[in-house]
């Protein structure tokens, strides 16, 4: 006959096989198991009459007057109608213009700061470098200015012989010029605009 101590026994013996854990040494819970009171018996009777001698009232009051007061949390009303809103939250008070750091550079971006000047340092390196080792020369702005006053006046030259060509183009020989002219005014321009637009130029040395 199975009794309720043999189904303790029964269910207690299975929990003990899977509760092994890896270092062979069972589990919490079976000891938690094995506290936990057994079934009182049908003829066994309560302990009656069992009184306690503390004043609970006394008690409660006595910690009432020795407790500390809770502090109330500050509050804001924003309408007529009395909506609360907490203070700290509300963002009226001025708690972040007084701290340490307040109104000072954040650290990631003076690193970042320095990050960008070293890296334009370094580049700068690698071109002087760069420049050394390919024997390249930068014009200076009396240079540059000459060239480019230059090409201006071989495109005007250009140009103007372009302007004395025929209208009637009725032979080879005066559309390989047409077309030799056209090709000189395109390249010198292309010239002048670059030299325009870069107000350094480098050069290589024969």
């Amino acid at each position: 006959m199975l009794t309720l101590e043999n189904y303790l026994l029964l269910y207690t013996s299975y929990k003990d096989v899977h509760m092994l854990n890896s270092t062979g040494k069972r589990d919490e819970g079976r000891k938690r198991l094995l506290t936990i009171p057994s079934v009182p018996h049908v003829t066994d009777h309560p302990l009656m009459g069992i009184q306690s001698k503390k004043n609970f009232i006394n008690t409660n009051a006595a910690n009432v007057i020795m407790g500390v007061a809770k502090k109330p949390q500050p509050i804001c009303v924003d309408t007529r109608q009395g909506n609360k809103y907490l203070l700290e939250t509300s963002g009226l008070v001025p708690k972040y213009i007084n701290k340490k750091d307040y109104g000072l550079t954040p650290k990631y971006v003076i690193k970042r700061s320095e990050e960008v000047k070293r890296a334009q340092e370094e580049y700068d390196a690698y071109v002087k470098e760069t420049l050394r080792q390919k024997a390249m020369k930068r014009l200076s702005d009396e240079e540059r200015e000459s060239l480019l006053q230059g090409l201006k006046k071989n495109w005007e030259e250009v140009h103007h012989e372009f302007q004395g060509l025929s209208v009637d183009i009725d032979t080879l020989p005066k559309k390989i010029r047409k077309e030799r002219l056209e090709a000189q005014m395109k390249q010198l321009e292309h010239d002048i605009s670059i030299i325009e637009k870069h107000k350094i130029i480098y050069i290589a040395n024969k």
